[in-house]
């Protein structure tokens, strides 16, 4: 049975300790690596605001929305119907993308972090056997999939968890970001807010109905 729980934690708290994972990429050298290499990126230089957003830009339109976010609906359905062998067999598929690799470590954990978080919930079985196999080496623990879970876990919505996730991760870039770019209070809230009103659509079209023909 799903851990119920009236007062809803914020998205950061249910994401846990996101920070490794953004100093990593949000550092200038962490954007220029994933700006970089196979041409994931077309952006070559972060070094303005203007370079920033259009780097954001692109990793939601080729990590957020065609991975992070079907990833953790994959996993929150699967945490809800307790298949967890679905649920390991979903991390390792993960594994293999590519473009997923380059902040593969970082991910890692803090999926890991956040599941130590959960490891109290004796009855949750889908927790404790998914935290056991990362543990053992079967898994990986992704972070986008451990919020997943930890969504289901608590009952909390799915379509305001994706949202939050986007926004919360989005901001999370900016923060690292702007410490090193010296990006002002403004123009950061600035790029979250135009970037943010495309999150709902993306979450919409995600959560529709397939049409089978």
């Amino acid at each position: 049975m799903l851990h119920q729980t009236q007062l809803e934690p914020a998205t950061a708290e249910l994401l846990g300790d996101l920070r490794p994972l953004m100093e990593q990429l949000g550092s200038p050298a962490g954007l220029e690596t994933l700006a970089g290499g196979s041409g994931s990126f077309p952006v070559q230089k972060i070094s303005t605001a203007a370079d920033l957003q259009n780097f954001l830009e692109n990793y939601h339109s080729r990590i957020l929305q065609p991975f992070e976010l079907p990833a953790i609906q994959r996993a929150f359905t699967h945490a809800r119907k307790n298949e967890v062998r679905e649920l390991i067999a979903w991390d390792n598929e993960l594994a293999n993308e590519p473009i997923l690799q380059k902040f593969a470590a970082a991910s890692r954990c803090a999926g890991l972090s956040q599941l130590q978080r959960l490891r109290p919930l004796r009855d949750e079985r889908v927790v404790q056997r998914y935290l056991a196999a990362v543990e053992r080496g079967e898994a990986h623990g992704w972070h986008t999939l451990v919020y997943g879970v930890t969504l289901a876990v608590y009952s909390l919505p799915l379509r305001q968890g994706l949202v939050g996730y986007a926004q919360q991760t989005t901001r999370g870039f900016l923060q690292s970001a702007a410490r090193s770019l010296a990006l002002s209070d403004t123009a950061s809230t600035t790029i979250l807010d135009k970037l943010s009103a495309a999150f709902p659509a993306a979450v919409e079209t995600l959560l529709a109905p397939r049409v089978l023909n």
